[in-house]
C-alpha cells in the first residue's frame, strides 16, 4: 500500500520552502543565473538599435542639408548664333595643330634664318611666317625647303624688304604657307 502523507498544518512560507522539490530549486537557480546575462544582452541590443537609429537620423539630416545646398539648374537657354560663331572660332583657333606646325617649320629652318613670328589662321589652315635672312639666296632656299615639307600644301613668298636701319642689312620676309587640314 501507498504511503499517505497527511498534513494538518496551516499553509506558510516556511512550509512551502521545505516541501518544494529539489529539481524545482535547481531550475530556479539556473533561471536566476541566466537572467543577468540575458538582461545585459537585451540592454546592449537596445543600445545598438538606438545608435543605429541616431546614425540614420544623422545621415538623413546631412542628406537634407546637402540637397538644400545643391543649386537648382537654370533652364537651358538657346545660344545666340553670333555667340555660337565666336565660340566656334575660338575653339578652332585653340585647336591649331601647334606641335605639327612647329615641327614642320623647325625641320626646314636652317641656322642662317632667324624666325621672328608664326601667325596661324585656323579658318584658312594657313600660317604666316615672318623671318630674316642675311641674303636673298638664303631666303629663296628657305622657301624651297618649306615647299618640300609634306605638312604644307602651298608655300608662297608674300613680301620681302631690306632693313636699312640695321648695319647688317638683313632681308625681312613673310611666307604664307597652307597646311593640310585634319581629317
Amino acid at each position: 500500500m501507498r504511503k499517505v502523507h497527511i498534513d494538518f498544518a496551516p499553509p506558510s512560507l516556511r512550509r512551502a520552502w521545505y516541501r518544494t522539490p529539489r529539481g524545482t530549486w535547481s531550475l530556479l537557480v539556473v533561471a536566476l543565473g541566466l537572467a543577468g546575462p540575458l538582461a545585459s544582452t537585451v540592454a546592449q541590443y537596445r543600445g545598438l538599435q538606438r545608435a543605429a537609429a541616431e546614425r540614420q537620423a544623422q545621415v538623413a539630416r546631412t542628406q537634407a542639408r546637402a540637397a538644400a545646398r545643391v543649386p537648382v539648374a537654370a533652364p537651358a537657354r538657346a545660344v545666340p548664333p553670333a555667340q555660337a560663331g565666336a565660340v566656334n572660332t575660338a575653339v578652332q583657333q585653340l585647336n591649331v595643330p601647334w606641335r605639327g606646325l612647329h615641327d614642320a617649320v623647325q625641320a626646314a629652318t636652317p641656322a642662317t634664318i632667324a624666325l621672328l613670328a608664326l601667325e596661324p589662321d585656323a579658318k584658312k589652315s594657313s600660317v604666316r611666317i615672318t623671318a630674316e635672312a642675311k641674303n636673298s639666296d638664303d631666303m629663296i632656299a628657305y622657301v624651297e625647303a618649306l615647299q618640300h615639307i609634306e605638312w604644307f600644301t602651298t608655300v608662297l613668298l608674300a613680301r620681302h624688304e631690306i632693313n636699312e636701319q640695321d648695319p647688317n642689312r638683313p632681308i625681312r620676309f613673310q611666307i604664307d604657307a597652307q597646311w593640310r587640314p585634319a581629317q
